[in-house]
């Protein structure tokens, strides 16, 4: 999979911000999030009606349709396909949640 930079720094802070407030209505707690010009890094707890695909397509869809809506970029803008994730134990959120705020 190919990552292309499409997010310049002003508008992936402001999809950061939009993430944080989707979140909450999808009864998402997200600890914390970080929006780089190519990938997104979220830690989240994952409700139990949810499986992980259905949260990740809708941060995706919604974010992507959003972006396009809110014409943050010049251009028509989608998220690549795929997407990593991560179990942490709850002793291991702290380190994670750091490691994200440093990126």
């Amino acid at each position: 999979m190919e990552r292309k930079p499409l997010l310049p720094k002003p508008a992936a802070a402001k999809v950061s911000g939009y993430l944080s407030q989707y979140a909450p209505q999808k009864a998402v707690y997200m600890k914390i999030n970080f929006v780089n010009a190519d990938h997104v890094h979220v830690l989240v707890d994952l409700p139990t009606r949810l499986c992980i695909e259905e949260m990740v397509q809708l941060f995706k869809g919604s974010s992507s349709h959003w972006i396009n809506e809110s014409n943050l970029l010049p251009y028509k803008f989608a998220w690549g396909r795929g997407y990593g994730v991560f179990s942490v134990s709850h002793s291991g959120v702290g380190e994670v949640a750091k490691y994200i705020a440093i990126k």
